[in-house]
């Protein structure tokens, strides 16, 4: 074999499961144009003679198209997975050529890196799917560029097509997006005007960075850490949930993911004046980017621990390190912007969102469950008081973890994934992409088997419990079992390649031998 035969190996493996994952990932474009969450009012479709696509038979052919395209991305990128987290096999001194297991090759991470772009590409020209809420971003933009104040006044006060197009639910609440977020939406609106399709593919361009700076931070935080960086990829990037949420749904959490990855990375590899800066800015993106900040002062302390001995001076040198720098950025986003801090007011209102995928709504509902044989309980009243006991719970719970895990980096950064995990679990409503808070840090740990295959569930279950024209189906109990069957079947596969032995019913067609027994060959005439 030549020297470059194992380089060579190395670059095309997983090539075909990425090469799979992009014919589903143009699939899922295609099928877009049929069933996704095209902007309302607007007459593109009829001008090209292609309004008989969203209704009718022929919306059923694009939806098929757009599961058919959902299915091969899950299957790709479970193929992938059962070869990215898969060890080489060791050769034993005294076993033969014959006997010994072949070691499997790994994808290099710019492969992997390249084939997550090329999954991305298609999407990123796609009609949104399974959220409205970029056109939400746009209609706050465009309120503020109006002269209102998107922390005050709400979308509603600018009418058009931009407030048609979102779910009306959010036309009267105001932005609980940092200042940094709502000013490049003005900046966006005041190139695309109210133009609701140029809006749209603009501001997935300005959410790009997120996705390029988690390509680049997440396989430097997982080698750091002792981790795979293409097991990082494929959890957190190459995740069929995170791309079709983020890249076509146009999410604000692809940009905060990036920032958020890159900030840690720097911080952990010593660079922490800059990561602390970038930690800062994504907190003016999204506030939740500050579960993170308080774990930096143990990752700090932790690196001069490692040279000498830590001095009080030190301690608090760090504190007021950590709190300046990050604060300091907020506050002159704040000023750039000029809105103040109005945007704490629209956090509330995530509340409006009910789904039991958090404690606090799944024992609300529960509990109206439970009492309905005895009495009559209105479910808004029981979610107001376990929702406020999961806000109780959860600030104990990120109390806890930032004083018992300060050991060192590892620990600081196990309390971290912990925290952001946490908060999905335990706030009043959690949506898919929310799950990039926990994926794009737990990249830095080698999770067990059984958890993986748990991503792979919850991952494939939001794609089809969610629809693409941004309907649930949660509370329709056979299509939540059949999701719950088929997410159970897709993380199955990770773990124990063909479950449900197709193999052997191909082969009984081929009349193939089965379990290694050989059907005796057929007498020759002589």
């Amino acid at each position: 074999m030549s020297p470059s035969g194992p380089t060579e190996r190395r670059r095309s493996a997983g090539l075909g499961d990425l090469l799979l994952g992009l014919v589903g990932a143009i699939a899922v474009c295609v099928g877009s144009f049929g069933v996704g969450d095209i902007a309302r009012n607007s007459t593109v479709a009829q001008d090209l003679g292609l309004a008989s696509i969203s209704y009718g038979h022929g919306k059923t052919l694009f939806g098929t198209i757009f599961w058919l395209g959902v299915a091969t991305m899950v299957i790709a990128w479970v193929r992938l997975g059962r070869r990215v987290v898969r060890r080489p096999a060791d050769r034993r001194p005294d076993s033969s050529a014959s006997t010994a297991p072949a070691t499997v090759a790994q994808p290099t991470v710019r492969t992997m890196g390249l084939g997550i772009l090329a999954w991305a590409a298609p999407l990123a020209v796609a009609v949104p799917v399974y959220s409205r809420d970029v056109y939400a971003y746009l209609g706050q933009g465009a309120v503020f560029r109006e002269g209102f104040d998107p922390y005050v006044d709400g979308p509603a006060h600018h009418p058009g097509p931009l407030l048609d197009s979102m779910a009306q639910v959010w036309a009267t609440t105001t932005a609980p997006y940092g200042p940094f977020f709502v000013g490049v939406m003005r900046g966006i609106t005041e190139i695309t005007g109210d133009h609701a399709i140029l809006g749209v593919y603009a501001v997935r361009i300005a959410l790009l960075p997120g996705l390029l700076l988690a390509l680049w931070a997440i396989p430097r935080l997982a080698d750091h850490f002792g981790a795979s960086p293409q097991a990082g990829l494929w959890l957190a990037l190459a995740n069929p949930m995170i791309l079709i949420h983020l890249v076509s749904g146009a999410h604000v959490e692809l940009l905060m993911m990036g920032v958020l990855v890159a900030g840690v990375t720097l911080v952990v590899t010593g660079r922490h004046i800059p990561g602390l800066v970038v930690l800062g800015l994504a907190v003016s993106i999204k506030v939740t980017a500050g579960i993170a900040i308080p774990f930096m002062v143990w990752i700090w302390l932790a690196h001069i621990r490692a040279r000498r001995p830590v001095r009080p001076t030190d301690v608090v040198g760090v504190f007021a390190a950590v709190i300046g720098i990050t604060v300091g950025v907020f506050a002159i986003c704040t000023a750039a912007v000029g809105l103040g801090f109005g945007w704490l007011s629209g956090l509330g209102f995530a509340d409006q969102i009910i789904n039991w995928f958090t404690l606090p709504t799944l024992a609300g509902h529960v509990v109206t469950l439970v009492a309905s044989p005895f009495v009559a309980l209105n479910l808004q009243p029981v979610l107001a008081v376990t929702r406020a006991v999961g806000w109780v719970v959860l600030a104990l719970v990120l109390v806890v973890l930032w004083c018992t895990h300060r050991r060192g980096e590892r620990s600081a950064m196990a309390g971290m994934v912990w925290a952001m995990l946490a908060v999905l679990v335990l706030e009043p409503s959690t949506l898919p992409w929310y799950y990039t808070w926990v994926l794009c840090l737990a990249v830095a740990f080698t999770l067990p088997g059984r958890v993986r295959a748990v991503v792979v569930f919850v991952s494939t279950f939001m794609l089809i419990v969610f629809q693409p024209d941004d309907s649930i189906l949660f509370y329709k109990p056979v299509e939540v079992l059949v999701a719950a069957a088929l997410s159970a079947l897709a993380a199955v596969s990770l773990v124990r390649p063909d479950p449900l032995r197709l193999r052997r019913v191909v082969g009984w067609f081929r009349d193939e031998p089965v379990s290694g027994v050989r059907r005796p060959a057929p007498e020759r005439d002589e």
